[in-house]
């Protein structure tokens, strides 16, 4: 069972690792694949270069066990479509369950995404919510039919959610409660552009790499 972790780490914090290892103590995964993206399709160019970004997501993972940095979106041109990225992975791990770990506001903004549809049919999909959450929120986000292609798959119960199914289909959404860090990447570059103090947010060996950046 390999979690997914994507995102544009720019730069990587604590916002992006404890929710993520949450999730993959969680469902006991056997491994997580934290997987940089090369040009995000819905965010701008990213501030940091691919080389940093990389560099940085290597030193914050130093200390987390059976994490992965896996570099197919930036060795791939174009866009870095998760449907893309999904698909590449079940050819190389054609018997493993793909469990892919995103954000609420991620979430929100799936109907949105290239080939959404086609996600569910290669990975179960984990979104990783604040404590309390409530799962009527996400109505007034979708267009209605959208809601009820996802609503039909989602659970809060990680023990239905991991139950398996004979044959096993693809496609649960499992709304998950994990703690949450009021950060975010924008805001540490902002912190850092003035001067504020941001080492709290981030592993020390990443936080030291970035300030020899500047």
């Amino acid at each position: 069972m390999i979690g997914i972790f994507g995102g544009t780490f720019d730069p990587v914090h604590y916002g992006h690792i404890k929710p993520a290892i949450s999730v993959k103590q969680a469902l006991n995964l056997t491994q997580l694949r934290f997987i940089p993206n090369r040009i995000p399709p819905h965010r701008e160019k990213p501030w940091l270069s691919v080389e940093q970004r990389l560099s940085l997501l290597e030193c914050a993972l130093e200390d987390y066990p059976n994490t992965i940095i896996d570099q197919r979106e930036l060795e791939r041109e174009g866009p870095s479509y998760m449907v893309d990225t999904l698909r590449s992975l079940k050819d190389d791990f054609p018997d493993e369950d793909l469990y892919l770990i995103i954000g609420m506001d991620a979430f929100f903004g799936i109907t949105s995404w290239f080939k959404w549809r086609s996600i569910f049919e290669l990975c179960h999909l984990v979104v990783t919510t604040r404590p309390g959450f409530d799962r009527s929120e996400i109505k007034g986000h979708m267009d209605s039919n959208d809601y009820l292609f996802l609503a039909q798959r989602m659970t809060t119960d990680v023990n239905a959610f991991m139950a398996q199914e004979s044959p096993q289909e693809m496609g649960k959404i499992l709304l998950q409660s994990v703690p949450q860090l009021d950060i975010s990447s924008t805001r540490i570059r902002n912190m850092l552009q003035d001067g504020d103090e941001i080492s709290q947010w981030m592993p020390q060996q990443a936080y030291e790499k970035l300030r020899g950046f500047f």
